[in-house]
């Protein structure tokens, strides 16, 4: 009754490609996702990258997919209307 004959291999549970290949990656990257992507966030954006990452456990934000950022800017849209129908001002960091 050996214990332990059913755990995974070292590494084989967490690990996870980010990328499909040379294709998948400039696929991504002509619908809007990709590190060239991530570099034109703002810092609303950026901060909900950083939520995500570290108090949610999404794991690394640095090379998202195009839906993940298309995700994300609807939750900095959803933030702004929020902010403007709360104080009348607009958000204080420009979207880009």
């Amino acid at each position: 009754m050996g214990g332990g004959e059913n755990k995974p291999a070292e590494g084989q549970a967490t690990e996870q490609s980010s990328s499909g290949g040379g294709f998948m990656d400039k696929l991504n990257s002509a619908a809007g996702g990709g590190k060239e992507s991530e570099a034109k966030e703002d810092y609303l954006d950026k901060g909900i990258d950083m939520v995500q990452e570290k108090f949610m456990g999404g794991g690394p934000q640095d090379n998202e997919s195009a839906i993940e950022q298309a995700k994300d800017e609807q939750m900095s849209d959803f933030i702004r209307g929020k902010y403007k129908s709360s104080t009348g001002n607009e958000f204080p960091v420009a979207d880009k």
